[in-house]
């Protein structure tokens, strides 16, 4: 049976029928002081799968990615109800820690923001803080397949330790966040509007990017571009007004959307 569900609609269809889903929203609201910004959405993600969040500008896509790695705890204001699990457990247990949480989630921002250091540097640091490597010779070899999953050792090799990040191309910058981020072995990489600021070649090398590390991890990606979450996305999530309208195949989704809103935002006629 293909999936499309709206917001009252409580079945969840896996991309592994096989598999339980990795992480499971249920009913999650959020308010910034006095203002809702998200309103009882649910959803699962699943191993192996890139889901994207569409919408339109404020609908809310960006506050549900940050909730799914607790990026909200420290913000003035929040609050949140409603659940999610990862793996079965309430990410919001007294028992988590939320650092060790956010251990097992990528992050990687519209815009590049490499470290102002090395490149080697800006792939290494997160190993070596959380201690992934047992020796120099291991960090070297962590860092090169990194850079290597990231489609950037070629291009760099020879400049590991004498150019800084920001010394690079944009595209390039983006494909060494993405480094950096697998560089700590997460579970889950949560990309927000990756290829907003790269031109479109560097955008092409980052899309294929995606469509590899989803063999190893799960990705949630947040993205204006309709070409970009049809030729990527598992699923797509179609917010509104921080509401969850829709959710389904993204072949199925973008074919035919059930709600006129998913209709007339892919349509390009609001967004």
């Amino acid at each position: 049976m293909l999936e499309t569900r709206h917001l009252s609609d409580p079945v969840h269809i896996p991309a592994n029928r096989n598999a339980p889903p990795l992480i499971t929203v249920d009913n999650l609201s959020l308010w910034y002081g006095e203002k809702q910004a998200l309103d009882r959405i649910s959803f699962d993600l699943y191993d192996q799968e890139i889901l994207a969040f569409i919408g339109p500008s404020g609908c809310g896509k960006s506050t549900a990615l940050k909730c799914l790695n607790r990026m909200h705890d420290d913000t003035r204001g929040v609050r949140i109800e409603g659940r999610i699990e990862m793996e079965g457990g309430d990410i919001h247990h007294p028992d988590i820690d939320p650092p060790q949480h956010r251990r097992r989630f990528g992050w990687v921002a519209q815009k590049p923001n490499p470290f102002p250091a090395s490149i080697w540097k800006n792939v290494a640091y997160g190993a070596e803080i959380h201690g992934l490597t047992k020796n120099r010779a291991d960090l070297e070899t962590h860092v090169e397949s990194c850079l290597r999953r990231a489609h950037l050792w070629d291009e760099i090799k020879d400049d590991l330790h004498r150019r800084e990040g920001a010394d690079l191309s944009g595209g390039q910058q983006q494909r060494l966040c993405i480094a950096r981020a697998l560089a700590t072995e997460p579970d889950v990489l949560l990309m927000d509007e990756p290829t907003g600021s790269i031109d479109p070649i560097a955008t092409a090398k980052v899309e294929e990017l995606m469509l590899e590390i989803k063999m190893d991890h799960s990705v949630v990606v947040v993205t204006h571009s309709m070409m970009q979450a049809a030729r990527i996305a598992d699923r797509v999530a179609y917010f509104h007004l921080g509401r969850l309208l829709e959710l389904g195949p993204a072949a199925t989704i973008f074919a035919g959307a059930s709600t006129p809103e998913a209709r007339s935002f892919i349509a390009g006629k609001f967004g």
